[in-house]
């Protein structure tokens, strides 16, 4: 009989935790001018003051030279991270694999067979890890052949844990064989089919018979029979194939009807297909010519950050070397804001995430010079005293002084709140602020939610109670989640605030995060789980929410890690598209895409709309990079592992016959890209009546970044009858009438009018 687990752990020392996981036992953790007027006033709170908080001294500008040295200093930290984390690093360094493999060299001839079984077993697991597929196979298969040579007298339960294991290592090689480069867009698009089938079925017929093999001993285990029905789809023989009792009813997998018809993920057409791990994304016009480019990362701390310049046809090139940007390594999520108001946009790299004291690692702050070239200014600009692990951060104005401040959130040390002194520098004054927090956060967001015009800042924690942190105008919050009951899910990742229904008053999504197949199986099987749901508190005109989930009709198990939302079909209602999944090599549970349905209803069209990307989501950015009026997906695919890499994927929207306006805002005396801002546009519906279409300026999701121009669906209309843009710092609105649809149009703060782009 094998020994107890306490047992195995002393034995084998620093091997026991990892001897759990080989055998399943352990949990991971998871230019023309148009008429226009302005007024005074915030329609929802007309009375209030807007007393600001006392600004920052102003200082002189931050020298270039200073620049410069922040640069050289960063690449040199940069570097240095590396070498470490090569090593070290929990998930990507190569300590694991040399211990397992010296353990199994020197474990000498007199090794049981179930020891050789556990060393060889151990040493693939580290194998899949690193990339090393084909190794890893051989190592397994040799503890799993070690394993049935013992016949009974291995318990069942580590058996079947073994068999399991191997039947996921035989996957991951088809997946590696078939799928990761992205030969085609239909590659790991679930359900699998048509040319999404691999032509090498031989690993996939691995998968399949050790997958069988654990059900015969656990009939009941989700996890193997979700990744069997999966298998049978990669060599195209799902459902015919299936044996009955491990058979997921394919009709599950249908859902609502997609109102654009099925995205094409044109990643490889688009040049963008290039492989990684886990990172963020932005979209947005880096250098002037009103095109779209792409800024992604990887959190590997070997991996550059990765520019993709828009050639205007539908492609992009990789000018990243040319932008500076080729020693900025690692990072697990981006987002952008001109934090120095000089009318381009900038990049905050946010790295560490995950990794606990390990991931003490430098965020980035990038000077974009106007042109697409980039210096790291985070030491020169007072963003580099402290390192703490970090995925989430967001811009706002909260003192209403004109410029951009910073709040990020950390891992399990305090959050920091960096205001900005107008002149490009930064000062934490979190602890006097009272926005401290302290806990695991994954997602942050700032949003009016009480229609005073100051931002307020939404926190998100895994594993602990979430904040919302009111502005109290004098440089101070205070925390209303618990009174305002939105202080849930207790497991929570990344979120946003958005008006899901249109009536001017923010709402709030909050996901629910906890990791596991299990879950998604039990949700597509109509079974009860345990799973908090994601949270929809709808605001309301008194500054409160009602929690709308039960009316939404939303009742999936999601796991969302990168998540965004933007209006795929141009009715004027933001949809959303969620990035699933979770560390282990066994996540593969397919992205999720919901329509919303006027604020009423949110309808499940992944199937339909051919978005149920299998790999693990990370980043997630809406824009309309082939300039055609609708809006695409850009998602960063890819996990935590250096074997579970992946191609990014580019969703092109077929669109509709509805039509749709752009802007574009530029603040004068508000920060220069009115980040903040309220935009409302009037539509008058085929009898008359009338109604709103309501958006704020920001980058969408706390995980992936829209770009900082506003998208309105228009539906049918050919005109807005009325446009306003309400700019919180001066309390005041621009009112425009009568603008034509289908354009890409300039707005400027204190102006009579707007100017047409180029589109």
């Amino acid at each position: 009989m094998i020994q107890s687990d306490r047992k195995k752990k002393s034995r084998y020392g620093w091997l026991g935790v990892a001897i759990c996981f080989a055998l399943g036992g352990c949990n991971s953790k998871p230019s023309d001018l148009a008429s226009g007027t302005i007024s005074k006033g915030n329609d929802r709170n007309p009375t209030k003051s807007l007393t600001a908080p006392a600004p920052q001294p102003k200082t002189e500008p931050v020298p270039l030279d200073e620049f410069q040295q922040s640069h050289e200093r960063m690449l040199t930290t940069l570097k240095a991270v590396d070498k470490q984390s090569q090593l070290d690093h929990p998930f990507l360094g190569v300590r694991p694999l040399k211990m397992a493999e010296l353990a199994l060299q020197t474990s000498g001839p007199s090794a049981s067979a179930w020891d050789k079984s556990v060393l060889h077993g151990l040493y693939g697991q580290q194998l899949l890890r690193a990339g090393r597929t084909k190794e890893a196979l051989e190592q397994m298969q040799t503890s799993t052949d070690l394993v049935d040579s013992l016949g009974d007298s291995i318990q069942l339960n580590v058996k079947q844990q073994i068999y399991y294991l191997l039947g996921v290592a035989y996957l991951r090689d088809a997946e590696t064989v078939n799928c990761v480069h992205c030969i085609n867009g239909e590659r790991c698009l679930f359900p699998v089919s048509g040319e999404g089938v691999h032509e090498d079925k031989s690993s996939s017929m691995g998968a399949i018979r050790y997958f069988e093999k654990a059900l015969e001993l656990a009939p009941g285990d989700l996890k193997a029979r979700w990744l069997l029905n999966v298998a049978y789809m990669t060599i195209g023989e799902h459902p015919s194939k299936v044996p009955a009792q491990y058979l997921i009813d394919p009709t599950k997998f249908s859902g609502g009807q997609s109102p654009v018809g099925e995205f094409t993920n044109k990643a490889k057409e688009l040049n963008v297909n290039i492989k990684g791990c886990a990172g963020g994304v932005i979209i947005d016009d880096f250098d002037g010519d009103l095109d779209l480019d792409v800024v992604f990362s990887t959190w590997e701390t070997n991996g550059s950050l990765r520019y993709l310049v828009n050639n205007g046809d539908n492609t992009f090139r990789d000018e990243t070397e040319q932008a500076n940007l080729s020693g900025i390594l690692g990072g697990l999520n981006l987002l952008q804001a001109d934090y120095d108001n000089d009318g381009d946009i900038d990049i905050l790299v946010l790295r560490g995430a995950w990794l606990e004291n390990h991931g003490r690692h430098p965020k980035s702050l990038l000077r974009n010079d106007g042109k697409g070239h980039f210096l790291d200014v985070t030491y020169a600009v007072g963003l580099g005293n402290e390192m703490f692990p970090t995925q989430t951060a967001s811009w706002a104005d909260f003192d209403h002084d004109g410029d951009l401040d910073l709040y990020v959130g950390h891992e399990g040390f305090p959050s920091q709140l960096f205001q900005n002194d107008g002149a490009g520098r930064f000062k934490d004054i979190a602890p006097a602020a009272g926005v401290v927090n302290g806990l695991p956060t994954k997602g942050v967001a700032w949003g009016d939610y009480d229609g005073d015009s100051w931002p307020d800042i939404y926190v998100s924690n895994l594993g602990g109670r979430n904040s919302l942190y009111r502005n109290q105008r004098d440089g101070t919050f205070v925390d209303m989640a618990t009174e305002l009951k939105v202080d849930g899910p207790y497991y929570s990742f990344p979120i946003w605030f958005w008006d899901a229904n249109n009536d001017g008053f923010l709402d709030l999504y909050v996901s629910s995060y906890k990791p596991g197949v299990e879950h998604v199986v039990r949700d597509y099987l109509g079974q009860a789980d345990e799973n908090e749901p994601d949270a929809f508190y709808f605001g309301t005109p008194d500054g409160k929410f009602e929690e709308r989930r039960e009316s939404l009709g939303f009742s999936r198990v999601t796991q969302p890690m990168g998540i965004n939302a933007g209006d795929i079909d141009n009715d004027g209602f933001l949809d959303m598209y969620l990035g699933t999944g979770y560390v282990d090599y066994e996540g593969l549970i397919p992205n999720l895409m919901f329509h919303n349905q006027q604020g009423k209803k949110l309808v499940d069209i992944t199937f339909s709309a051919r978005v149920g990307h299998l790999q693990k989501g990370h980043g997630v950015a809406f824009a309309d990079f082939d300039h055609d009026g609708d809006v695409d997906i850009f998602a960063v695919m890819g996990g935590w592992f250096t074997g579970d890499a992946f191609a990014r994927a580019a969703f092109v929207n077929p669109g509709t016959d509805n039509h749709w306006l752009y802007v574009r805002l530029v603040g004068t005396e508000s920060n220069r890209f009115g980040v903040g801002c309220r935009v409302r546009a009037t539509l008058k519906n085929s009898d008359e009546t009338k109604r709103n279409v309501y958006r704020w300026m920001d980058s969408g999701g706390s995980f992936g970044a829209n770009p900082l121009r506003i998208h309105l669906g228009l539906g049918s209309n050919e005109t807005i009858e009325e446009l306003e843009v309400f700019w919180p710092k001066t309390g005041k609105s621009q009112i425009l009438k009568d603008i034509p649809a289908n354009q890409f149009i300039e707005i400027t703060e204190g102006s009579e009018g707007w100017r047409s782009l180029k589109y």
